[in-house]
């Protein structure tokens, strides 16, 4: 009896589908119909792949449009950030985005933080006002996957966090150097999108009128 007990447990385990959580806030009052463009400047945490990060922000992209804003990819802000500032690369980054957004002369940046990606994904986005610095949105989003049987059983883990996983797949270093340039598998790329997806439901729209 204990023995189908335990295999039952595994199959919940293996089968259960992806649990997840958001929260949101926006400035109250605050009219985002000023708001045309957002420029995505920085994708910043346990991914590290910049194929992984620009499909991230292409995500957010995706919501942006929904919304009625004018995105600028993450690709499009690092190409005019070099063709305005050479040495712009340090720009690029969560502490650096209203300096970024200034350059880019947009009214607002996102700044995009990944805490965890492995078998939790945890995602935070901020919205920053280019005029003053303040905040106009902030939301995070988390979501926990299926469980394989390598996570199940410890199989080919040797004791490494599954975060750790991620970060020789998709952050360590190729044999050329530098960090490896993959994009998200199908499965990470599908759990991420619905996070985020979940995170910008309750982002204002650009303006009330169109919807």
């Amino acid at each position: 009896m204990r023995t189908v007990v335990n295999i039952l447990a595994v199959a919940v385990l293996l089968s259960g589908g992806c649990i997840s959580s958001q929260e949101s806030s926006s400035r109250f009052g605050y009219d985002f119909a000023g708001v045309d463009k957002v420029a995505i400047v920085a994708v910043e945490g346990a991914v590290t792949s910049e194929a992984a990060k620009d499909q991230i922000a292409d995500f957010f992209s995706i919501e942006l449009l929904d919304k009625g804003y004018a995105p600028l990819g993450r690709a499009q802000v690092r190409a005019q950030l070099r063709e305005q500032e050479p040495d712009s690369e340090g720009l690029i980054t969560s502490e650096t985005a209203v300096q970024a957004g200034l350059i880019l002369d947009v009214p607002a940046v996102l700044a995009i933080k990944i805490p965890h990606f492995g078998e939790e994904i945890s995602i935070t986005a901020q919205m920053i006002n280019v005029e003053d610095g303040s905040t106009l949105w902030l939301a995070s989003g988390s979501g926990k996957g299926k469980r394989t049987l390598s996570n199940v059983f410890g199989f080919g883990s040797k004791g490494r966090s599954n975060d750790q996983l991620m970060g020789d797949v998709m952050g360590g270093p190729s044999p050329l150097g530098g960090p490896v340039a993959m994009p998200l598998t199908p499965e990470e790329a599908e759990k991420a999108q619905g996070i985020i997806k979940s995170m910008c439901r309750n982002l204002p729209a650009q303006s009330a009128a169109q919807w």
